[in-house]
């Protein structure tokens, strides 16, 4: 592979690669605003400056510049190599590339940061990007000087709404343009413009429209600065307060990889933020992914029931023990496309041992995308039938046809009718026992039939795996401390299964991740959490 000189570091990198790219790839940041490895090349922002050596055989390319003689008290013709954008410059073979080893690049560096500063308006305090905006690292690493300019900076409009999820303050706007790329790009769909030039510059939405759509976060995420904020996000809290942990979003079928915030001193998910993997989701994410950490807490099963009656976890398996060695003979054991493949093997493992009918349940389709949302809204039904070792699984439509008399149900989500509640139901006096293993509290479905309901985690509350889509296992990690009376939903069948004298062969989290292994699930190990900015323990995007 060719490689290419940084600052005396042997870079690898790939034909048509840029300096920036290639740098990215191995974990090194060239300052830059309006760049993004997953957006076209604007070439704007200057900040990514870098000064490349001519070969043996070249001559370098020079220009005439005044300098400041501070011995004449005047300005005197000096020269400088002219130095070249590392986001628009392809990377060659042998290329000597200096990027913090140059006077002449640290002195353009520090000019552009003054320049954007000029008229950008010092909120850092009220600014909700404070701790991760790029203006404030560039100016420590870059700048570190007294703003000169005395003159009334230019003030524009603040606070606009520019649709329901997204607001922008034009007083903090550099005019990167990552916002009108990633709608043009990314979104497909041309919502945002510009208008004005130089330090009149403003980001507006085109004629007639607002930023709408299944995407409009990713508009806010691309920003550098504090010029685009979430309504969901905006004054909520500070980064450097928040611990990031690596996770996959619950949301569909794509997996995307995410980042998900929690504030420890109150065990709360504030936001869920893109986790750059390429084969996956790249960059970005939907706003439903955005959003899902708000699920953890809406309408939770945080206590357990037995026969419609408040009951603590451990009562609440004793009772489902009870119910399950008493039916043996004819259980039913549904599975969950929502669920962990390290919980559908507990319960596949149950279901063996019980001699149990196996089925599958999950979230209906939703509307999906060429773009990231899967129309399957579950995160790992391709996980859950590798467990069971099968290419596919009745729904619980067929199990209403069979005479079962107890059911145990893995996850309430379901896409379950009606009618099949009704007719389950409708099984008096020889209605099957049924144990719910539950996340949240909703009408209908499952929970209509209940007799028995074990309150579990949901997926911020623990570590496991899921398979997406195209077959690819992730690990993600618990965020966030369980609250109430919960427990891990394999726990909760393990124990459930111990209790009723059936042996799974499973009592710890790893034993069940060797057997997804043998089943040829075996997700890649989780990058260490580098990427922590100064003063915070959040992972910084180095995007």
């Amino acid at each position: 592979m060719p490689t290419f000189k940084l600052d005396g570091k042997e870079i690898p990198f790939e034909k048509g690669e840029t300096i920036i790219k290639a740098a990215h790839k191995q974990g090194i940041e060239i300052p830059h605003y309006c760049w993004h490895p997953g957006l076209s090349v604007a070439a704007n922002c200057r900040m990514c400056l870098v000064e490349i050596e001519p070969a043996a055989n070249q001559r370098a390319m020079m220009l005439d510049v005044l300098v400041w003689d501070e011995k004449k008290k005047d300005y005197v013709v000096s020269r400088k190599p002219k130095l070249q954008p590392a986001c628009q410059m392809a990377a060659g073979d042998g290329m000597v590339v200096k990027s913090e080893t140059s006077e002449h690049v640290a002195l353009a560096r520090k000019n552009v940061q003054e320049f954007l500063l000029l008229n950008h308006p010092v909120d850092c305090p009220i600014c909700d990007q404070s701790g991760e905006c790029k203006l404030q690292d560039y100016y420590m690493s870059e700048q570190a000087t007294k703003k000169r300019m005395r003159d009334e900076p230019q003030h524009k409009p603040k606070g606009q709404v520019f649709g329901p999820t997204i607001v922008y303050d034009a007083e903090r706007c550099i005019a990167c343009t990552r916002c009108i790329r990633v709608c043009e790009e990314v979104i497909q769909d041309p919502m945002l413009d510009m208008r004005e030039r130089g330090n009149l510059f403003e980001v507006i939405t085109s004629p007639g429209r607002q930023v709408e759509g299944h995407y409009t976060m990713m508009v806010e995420w691309v920003c550098p600065v504090g010029a685009l904020t979430t309504s969901h996000w905006r004054h909520k809290g500070r980064v450097w307060l928040l611990k990031g942990t690596q996770s996959v979003c619950p949301g569909c079928a794509t997996g995307c990889n995410m980042w998900v915030d929690v504030d420890p001193r109150e065990n709360t998910a504030f936001r869920n933020r893109p986790r750059e993997n390429e084969a996956v989701n790249q960059y970005w994410m939907c706003d439903d992914g955005m959003l899902s950490y708000d699920r953890v807490y809406k309408h939770r099963m945080l206590h357990a029931s037995v026969d419609g009656e408040k009951s603590s976890s451990a009562k609440a398996i004793e009772a489902a023990a009870q119910h399950i060695s008493a039916h043996k003979g004819s259980l039913a054991v549904v599975l969950s496309a929502q669920r962990s493949v390290e919980e559908n093997i507990a319960a596949v493992a149950l279901a063996k041992a019980a001699g149990a009918d196996l089925y599958i349940t999950g979230k209906a389709s939703w509307d999906g995308d060429k773009i990231l949302r899967n129309s399957d809204q579950n995160p790992n039904r391709a996980g859950a039938l590798k467990a069971a070792g099968v290419e596919s699984l009745p729904s619980v439509d067929e199990l209403v046809h069979k005479n079962h008399s107890a059911i145990l149900v893995l996850g309430e989500d379901a896409e379950v009718a009606n009618d099949v509640v009704a007719r389950l139901r409708a099984r008096v006096p020889s209605a099957p026992k049924v144990v719910v293993l539950a996340t949240h509290e909703q009408r209908g479905a499952w929970l209509g039939v209940a007799t028995v309901v074990v309150p579990i985690t949901v997926w911020a509350e623990t570590d496991g795996t899921f398979v997406n889509a195209k077959g690819v296992a992730q690990a993600f990690k618990r965020a966030l401390a369980p609250r109430g009376d919960v427990v891990t939903g394999w726990e909760a069948i393990v124990k459930i299964a111990k209790a009723s004298g059936l042996d799974t062969g499973y009592s710890k989290l790893s034993e069940l991740r060797e057997a997804a292994v043998s089943r040829g699930i075996e997700a890649a190990p989780l990058k260490k959490q580098d990427g922590v900015s100064p003063g915070t323990n959040t992972p910084r995007s180095t995007v």
